[in-house]
């Protein structure tokens, strides 16, 4: 089961509309983001940023069908 254990929503002009906590059975894993892209909202997931400058993803989802469920779950927590 998933489910948003926080969101902190952002203020301003900023592509970046919300940071995202997701509760997935049991396990908390901190980091999703809303953004703002050229087509739409979308859901970011968690990453950090390597020795060389670029961002790499630390989560990724297994399947299409996980994907398109984390996305439902945290833009429906954004949209509300």
């Amino acid at each position: 089961m998933i489910s948003v254990s926080r969101i902190l929503k952002m203020e301003g002009d900023s592509k970046l509309k919300a940071f995202v906590d997701l509760s997935i059975s049991g396990i908390v894993v901190k980091g999703f983001g809303v953004v703002e892209g050229s087509k739409g909202l979308f859901v970011s997931m968690p990453r950090h940023q390597g020795k060389d400058g670029k961002w790499y993803n630390t989560v990724y989802p297994a399947n299409r069908e996980l994907k398109e469920q984390l996305d439902k779950v945290v833009l429906e927590a954004y949209r509300q």
